[in-house]
């Protein structure tokens, strides 16, 4: 199988699952009981804690470890929003659906949402942006990166904007961390979300980032883990693996970055011709890649070379019979057909160049044959 789904999860490094196992094993207490066994492993999650915020010139005090991106998003929007009974919030239409959710549901609650959509590479607008603020803005949530296209939204100018106005800013940085440097404090970020299986740890593990200084409300009063950000007793060994994925990923950045554009040149050099579109921009993200083949739904080329060894992604969630239009296409003004067509190719460090070849000659495969059996399309 050549796995070209990094955006959606990644391979476990061996040094994460070395990490897990001797973590697993001598450090197995429970970080909040008073024994030293309890103890020892409560000062393990401190370095751990200690290590994310390094990695975003963050205060160890605001790193509180969660189940994972998802998670992180909903208890730093509640936290952050539920200290009031009611405002204005903004975020943008195609944001990940754990976000999605929570603001309709902050709607339901009587708070005002303003849903922002893109310009035709798939960024946030400032002016836009800006023209949508109000007396009553509470906060704003924008992810740092696209899941679908790969687009990077002008966080620092959002957040220089909002800082201004003394307004709360959030970002998932899902797919970002770890992969392109990251620093809350010249981003003016309030909160941030990360998620270790995107970067090469464990599932069920992830952070949240709410800085210091500022006061949220807790998801279930009396709770006790995490200084009462969320219940439940905290995976050591899950979030210390985590710990020793980003420090890798962290270490490499610089290079996979590099290899991966490097990988992005060789599938992007003669893919398709103008049969194919490429959706965000220069600026994306180098491991993303997302491409239209015109007048061929995503479903059908993602099922094409399923059966011919390779995963890939259509960058949304398909219903039976019927692909879901891509929720960020239609943001930036696509057709409903246009943004059903979407594919996502996404890679990494153990992709080679040899599997983007035959990747893009399948899907040039796909291309002729669609264009054989249907001569008189339009392009």
């Amino acid at each position: 199988m050549i796995y070209l789904d990094y955006a959606a999860t990644t391979p476990m490094s061996e040094r994460a699952i070395e990490v897990y196992t001797k973590v697993a094993r001598s450090y197995f207490a429970n970080s909040q009981s008073l024994h030293d066994e309890g103890t020892s492993a409560a000062q393990l999650l401190e370095i751990a804690r200690q290590t994310v915020a390094n990695e975003i010139n963050g205060d160890p005090s605001g790193v509180y470890f969660t189940s994972g991106g998802t998670e992180s998003n909903i208890l730093a929007i509640n936290g952050l929003v539920k200290k009031h009974k009611s405002g204005h919030l903004i975020t943008a239409k195609a944001e990940h659906s754990s976000i999605l959710n929570t603001f309709q549901q902050l709607e339901r609650e009587g708070f005002d949402v303003t849903y922002l959509g893109y310009d035709d590479k798939g960024r946030i607008q400032i002016d836009k942006l800006i023209e949508s603020l109000r007396e009553d803005t509470l906060l704003v949530s924008i992810a740092h990166g696209n899941s679908e296209i790969g687009t990077r939204q002008p966080i620092e100018e959002i957040g220089a904007e909002l800082a201004k106005r003394r307004i709360l800013f959030h970002t998932d940085a899902v797919q970002t961390f770890g992969k392109v440097p990251i620093d809350v404090k010249s981003m003016n970020l309030t909160a941030l979300s990360v998620s270790s299986h995107k970067l090469h740890g464990p599932k069920g593990v992830g952070a949240c980032y709410i800085a210091p200084a500022e006061s949220w409300h807790p998801s279930l009063p009396g709770t006790v883990h995490e200084k009462g950000f969320r219940p439940g007793t905290v995976d050591v060994p899950g979030i210390f693996a985590f710990t020793a994925a980003v420090e890798e990923a962290t270490t490499n950045m610089d290079a996979t970055v590099a290899y991966c554009n490097e990988l992005r040149d060789v599938f992007l050099s003669e893919c398709g011709g103008t049969n194919v579109v490429i959706e965000g921009g220069n600026d994306a993200l180098s491991h993303i890649v997302g491409i239209r083949l015109k007048g061929i739904e995503g479903q059908y080329v993602m099922n094409e070379l399923n059966q011919k060894g390779i995963a890939v992604s259509t960058g949304s969630a398909c219903s039976i019979g019927q692909q879901s239009p891509s929720k960020t296409l239609k943001a930036m003004g696509r057709s409903d057909d246009e943004a059903r067509e979407l594919v996502r190719i996404s890679f990494g460090k153990h992709t080679t160049k040899e599997e983007i070849v035959r990747t893009k000659a399948l899907i040039n495969g796909i291309l002729s044959r669609f264009h054989r059996h249907h001569p008189n399309h339009v392009e």
